[in-house]
């Protein structure tokens, strides 16, 4: 099968798109505004928008009663939910794309507000109940930072960290720079660039190689106090590790949007644990979602037409 960015244009590719499983509407007026028109899905598809979270299954299916698809847009940054999936689709010819970076700047943000939050003691504070002074807040100005990720949301929180005049590190497959960090490295050396750190914000995608990065290990070599956020996948952080760090007093605190696992059950220890705080996946502002990801759409059917380049491309091989 032809690589879809080499589709012919507006002619061959008008109303050949499919908006699945369901016709979204703010998903559907992107297909159309890029000049393209949302048609069901048959043996005439040749793009689909994937409008739900989850469904690899569903998605296995659509792509069978669909078999010329040649372009498949997945709607968020991580594609988790169809991991059991789509490595039958490697090689396949067809362009796979996602939501990466789509929402870096409000999961950037998140993480920057629990970052304070935790270094301030904001949660102690709001619990206390009483007028009770200590002085075991901590300032964000010139720590030691540690970024697990290089993607969209990454480069966003070096731009948000910077007028805190940080030194931050970033942890990615490969050394390759980063531009406004001071340094990259490989994974396999984070215990030793998390050495005497202050803050730990994890930011990767969740892959083999990531799942259970940020370990016992990790943990305890981070300064004392430090605190751990993560805006990532949760599986990235082992959990019972977290959980003891953070009772044993070692870490300051951690602020966690997404948990292994996720759901969190009621009762589970993290939601007693000290100095914890979590919101429950809620990084991407769902106010703006829909907007972002239409803008992604818009941007990718144009590219399908020929007329840029796709964004967000997957790696199926990476796995993200």
């Amino acid at each position: 099968m032809r690589d879809a960015s080499t589709a012919r244009g507006p002619i061959d590719a008008r109303g050949t798109i499919a908006v699945v499983p369901d016709a979204e509407p703010e998903l559907v007026g992107a297909v159309e505004r890029a000049g393209g028109a949302v048609a069901p899905l048959d043996e005439r598809t040749r793009g689909i928008v994937w409008s739900g979270s989850s469904g690899g299954a569903a998605l296995v299916e659509a792509l069978e009663r669909a078999p010329g698809v040649e372009w498949v847009q997945l709607p968020w940054a991580g594609i988790d939910p169809f991991a059991e999936v789509l490595p039958r689709f490697r090689g396949d010819g067809r362009v796979w794309t996602s939501g990466k970076g789509v929402y870096a700047a409000p999961v950037a943000e998140h993480a920057v507000t629990l970052t304070l939050a935790l270094l301030r003691r904001i949660p102690r504070r709001v619990r206390a109940g009483e007028w009770r002074r200590d002085h075991a807040s901590r300032s964000l100005h010139g720590a030691e930072v540690v970024i697990v990720g290089a993607g969209g949301i990454a480069t966003e929180l070096l731009r948000l960290l910077a007028p805190f005049g940080v030194r931050p590190s970033v942890v990615r497959r490969s050394d390759a720079e980063v531009a406004g960090a001071a340094r990259t490295v490989t994974l396999d050396r984070l215990v030793e660039v998390a050495t005497g750190v202050d803050v730990l914000i994890v930011a990767a995608a969740l892959t083999d190689e990531t799942r259970g990065a940020v370990d016992a290990g990790v943990l305890a070599a981070l300064a004392p106090g430090a605190v751990v956020v993560n805006v990532g996948r949760g599986p990235i952080v082992d959990t019972a590790a977290l959980v003891a760090a953070l009772e044993s007093g070692h870490l300051g605190g951690a602020g966690l949007d997404v948990t292994d696992p996720e759901p969190l059950p009621a009762g589970h220890p993290l939601w007693s644990a000290p100095d914890c705080v979590i919101t429950p996946h809620v990084a991407d502002a769902m106010a703006t979602t829909p907007a972002l990801l239409a803008a992604r759409v818009e941007h990718n059917v144009r590219a399908f037409l020929g007329e840029a380049e796709f964004l967000g491309r997957i790696d199926l091989d990476a796995g993200y």
